[in-house]
């Protein structure tokens, strides 16, 4: 009776045991998979930790943070994206500094057919421009554009904004995360400087210095 009680116990705690060491294994086999779930639901944007991180933007790219609380990296492609970044970021690099050359040189920058364009009030300087001259500057960005709709639309090989331009060997990672840096403050800063002129009705610098900071009537009319 006695050894017939051992043996059946024994029978039992050995069933309990494997029973254990079976629900143990499942337990660690979840863990991993729980873990995952929930690192993938963690990733965030590291612009918006608030947002999750756009699919589509790797870091790859010189200046990627995640920022795309538009989704526009969802609808485009992300390189015509950022070609589309470069190039209006390159030219408001140079409206800035057309918008305060003016003044810098006090009026005598640009020559005109009757000696200077005078206007330092850039929304206003654009009614001087002859007629001739304007169709020049059309012309001009047109055969810009022509020139690169083949690498913008066809090419899928190189890279966005590389247009084989570096006269002064600058081209680094470095210099490319700078030139996406200053492109975004000078985006911002163009809309800032035309909205200034639009509401004091005066040149840029003319304004930061004699004031006021805050428009004190209607900004109509604008010119």
């Amino acid at each position: 009776m006695a050894a017939a009680f051992v043996s059946g116990a024994g029978a039992a705690l050995g069933r309990v045991n494997k029973v254990a060491a079976i629900q143990s294994k499942s337990v660690k086999a979840a863990v991993p998979v729980k873990a995952g779930r929930i690192a993938m639901m963690a990733e965030m944007s590291k612009s918006i930790p608030f947002l999750e991180k756009p699919k589509n933007l790797d870091g790859s790219m010189a200046g990627d943070v995640g920022f795309d609380p538009l989704g526009f990296s969802d609808k485009w492609d992300v390189k015509f994206l950022r070609e589309a970044e470069l190039k209006h970021g390159r030219i408001c690099m140079l409206a800035a500094l057309g918008f305060i050359y003016p003044e810098i040189m006090g009026g005598k920058s640009i020559p005109s057919p009757e000696g200077y364009f005078t206007e330092l009030n850039p929304l206003k300087a654009v009614k001087t421009i002859p007629t001739a001259g304007l169709l020049q500057i059309v012309l001009f960005v047109m055969v810009l554009e022509a020139i690169s709709w083949n690498k913008v639309f066809m090419d899928k090989t190189s890279a966005p904004g590389d247009f084989k331009f570096d006269p002064l060997g600058l081209k680094s990672p470095k210099m490319e995360l700078s030139e996406v840096k200053n492109g975004r403050l000078a985006m911002i800063a163009v809309g800032g400087m035309i909205h200034q002129v639009l509401l004091t009705k005066q040149p840029i610098l003319a304004q930061l210095k004699n004031g006021p900071y805050l428009p004190k009537e209607s900004m109509f009319p604008i010119w």
